[in-house]
């Protein structure tokens, strides 16, 4: 079994120069497997130089987003608004950290990951998350190789394919 990786403290810290820094929230553990694939993402963008802030509920990206500039996001609509508060009926944090991130100054590109449903909730929660002005939508079970290339095209797109401290 592998040793969970601890989260960096974002309590004091802010973006390093030559760093890219990525909200990275995925809802809930996975149970048969050792890591969740945001930890296995977050391990393998480390040595490109992208500080992967690893949030487990809505109030602790909350406390990131005001302590930390976030060049990208990758929002998990079913991501809970308190640590231990996953059941049914309990309102999901995703989509008020989206809501969030849209009334930033100047809000990241965001990628949603959303769990598959019926054709007409797709359709809604699709419509809800590009209107909120995500970059693009993922479904769970996240492929790494699709989150990736994701992530590429956003910094062609936003950042003229340069971290974005390089920009300035």
């Amino acid at each position: 079994m592998v040793a969970p990786r601890p989260t960096p403290d974002h309590r004091t810290v802010t973006a390093q120069p030559g760093r890219l820094n990525l909200l990275l929230s995925a809802a809930g553990p996975v149970a048969w497997r050792d890591e969740s694939w945001a930890d296995t993402l977050a391990r393998l963008l480390e040595p490109m130089g992208v500080q992967a802030w690893r949030v487990r509920s809505g109030r602790e990206a909350t406390r990131l987003l005001q302590s930390t500039t976030v060049h990208i996001a990758l929002v998990d609509l079913a991501l809970p608004l308190e640590e231990n508060e996953v059941a049914p009926g309990v309102p999901e944090g995703g989509p008020r950290l989206l809501e969030l991130l849209g009334r930033m100054p100047t809000p990241p590109p965001t990628v949603v990951v959303k769990q598959p449903r019926s054709q007409k909730e797709d359709a809604r929660t699709l419509s809800s998350v590009l209107s909120a002005g995500a970059f693009a939508v993922l479904e769970r079970p996240v492929h790494l190789e699709t989150a990736l290339e994701v992530m590429r095209r956003i910094l062609c797109r936003h950042y003229a394919n340069r971290w974005p401290n390089a920009c300035s």
